[in-house]
């Protein structure tokens, strides 16, 4: 009986197969990666392999294997096969987008070369796990691998779903091993960045049930009697949909402070939509939580830098971002600038490049962020929360202090504008300026979201959204190599919900841009729901 293995003996087993298959990557990065025109297959699998229940807060999540429909630009690769996955079957219509954006590369050529495969199961469970259960599925798969030497996995991240999928089909993954994945836990993460010698928010890692919790909230205030907020986050939270906010408003003195957290924990302000105490509070015992100072500051920013682990071991610098946050208080992503602000971009990316290197040491592979908070100097909120004994060197030069925050192990809300970037551009990222310019010379900002929503979009479908970005020229331009691109297209008529890039030769050009997008879509979609 063809199943997912599930004891013991058997699950020691993969893991060596899974090895043994990641073992090879790199002599098929050697031979296949740098030659263009070589043949290989890539299966892209944009199964999001996460808590669920933590997940389902996100409007429109079941269309976040959207997200990865920027890699159907590896077809641009004349001699690449990409194979597909998804829960439910892609419009037709989001399929030709994406395809009429390759650049030198007939429509008809790159769509005899992709195959589109799905589930046809939209329940709220990992795509991965969907595919395990469809034996006849991971058959049509393996059919659609000619060389298993020359092919390889891309996941939006990897568990041990995905690690059970690569021994089905006998290819690795160009991924973290799930052996791993603790040090991109909210827990692993301080613990990484203690060893890098990086500055963190004063708290507490590995908290498993509401009294560590409580114990630690009160160490925290205690601590430093002015600290008014403190964060609580679920080690396995996304894009800060597991986390929640004590205030410590009126909390007394002495003695009387233990007892008055305890009473008030859950009175957590959540930033997830719905969430509750009573899911939270089972969330802390299944992953664990930490419990951190919540950074003060009017001008405060959260820069993130990218990293790649290549299979030879060698790190690349990707990019840095200026994370566009939200929620009740701040920490929902809602989308991105490319690059960081000028005045700390390289500050950030050397900060980032040390856990990259502790990572690189404890074996991770592929992508990877590092998320940051950072404050002026002279700013209100630059001094609350420092973690005690963070090392020398702690504190970059310039005028802002920057605390890590969190390794994210797997490809994030920036990492589907920047592929996108690259494919239409053909172009390269400078570490040594931090700046990004096209293969034409061209300097290149953008300005992305996942999370342009609206009521007044719902009922658009695809074939809209197309109409009105043709008649409004919200497209993207090869010969100027700026302008629009969509992604999440189909959250669209459901949810109201759209994903956008708008890439231009300043950042000032790019958010305009952005803006531009939002009034066109504004003004249709409004126009078309009074009909």
């Amino acid at each position: 009986m063809d199943r997912t293995p599930t004891d013991r003996t058997t699950t020691q087993v993969e893991v060596a197969r899974f090895q043994q298959l990641q073992a090879g990557l790199a002599e098929q990065f050697r031979r296949v990666f740098p030659d263009d025109a070589a043949p290989r297959t890539v299966l892209i699998l944009p199964s999001l392999s996460l808590d669920q229940e933590v997940m389902a807060r996100i409007s429109g999540v079941t269309h976040y294997e959207e997200r990865m429909l920027c890699l159907l630009m590896l077809l641009r690769l004349p001699r690449t096969r990409v194979i597909y996955v998804t829960s439910e079957p892609l419009s037709d219509a989001i399929v030709d987008y994406y395809l009429h954006l390759l650049p030198g590369i007939p429509h008809e050529h790159a769509r005899r070369r992709l195959t589109l495969l799905c589930c046809h199961d939209g329940a709220a469970r990992p795509l991965t796990e969907k595919i395990l259960a469809r034996p006849r599925l991971v058959a049509r798969l393996q059919e659609a691998i000619p060389d298993r030497d020359s092919a390889h996995i891309t996941c939006f991240n990897v568990s041990g779903l995905e690690r059970s999928l690569a021994v089905r089909l006998g290819i690795p993954i160009y991924g973290c091993d799930p052996d791993l994945l603790s040090f991109g836990s909210k827990s692993g993460s301080r613990e990484i960045f203690r060893e890098a010698g990086l500055l963190i928010p004063d708290g507490f890692e590995n908290l498993a049930d509401p009294l560590a919790i409580a114990e630690a909230l009160t160490e925290l205030k205690g601590r430093n009697p002015e600290l008014g907020r403190a964060v609580v986050k679920l080690n396995e939270g996304f894009s800060g949909e597991g986390n929640a906010i004590f205030r410590f408003d009126e909390a007394p003195r002495g003695r009387a402070l233990a007892a008055w957290v305890r009473q008030r924990l859950p009175r957590l302000a959540f930033e997830a939509r719905d969430m509750s105490w009573k899911i939270f509070e089972a969330k802390i015992g299944e992953m664990g939580a930490i419990v951190e100072s919540f950074v003060e500051g009017g001008d405060k920013q959260s820069p993130s830098a990218q990293y790649r682990v290549d299979p030879l071991g060698r790190i690349d610098v990707i990019s840095t971002h200026d994370q566009v946050t939200g929620g009740d208080s701040g920490q929902i992503f809602l989308g991105c600038r490319f690059p960081a602000d000028a005045a700390y971009r390289l500050e950030i990316q050397a900060q980032g490049m040390k856990a990259a290197e502790v990572l690189q040491r404890r074996g991770v592979l592929g992508r990877f962020g590092v998320d940051f908070i950072s404050v002026p100097l002279a700013g209100p909120g630059a001094g609350p929360g420092a973690e005690p004994g963070a090392g020398p060197g702690a504190e970059p030069g310039g005028g802002w202090r920057h605390y890590a925050l969190e390794v994210n192990l797997r490809k994030g809300g920036t990492t589907h504008p920047y592929q996108m970037l690259q494919f239409l551009t053909d172009g390269a990222y400078d570490p040594v300026t931090g700046l990004y310019h096209s293969g034409a010379g061209r300097p290149c900002f953008y300005f992305a979201s996942d999370n342009l929503e609206a009521a007044h979009y719902s009922g658009l479908t695809p074939d809209d959204l197309i109409e009105i970005a043709v008649e409004n020229g919200l497209h993207f331009h090869g010969a100027t190599q700026q302008g629009v691109v969509f992604h999440l297209i189909g959250a669209l008529s459901e949810y109201g919900k759209i994903g956008v890039l708008c890439v231009a030769e300043t950042p000032d050009d790019a958010e305009r841009l952005y803006q531009k997008t939002i009034a066109v879509l504004d003004r249709e979609g409004r126009r078309f729901a009074t009909v």
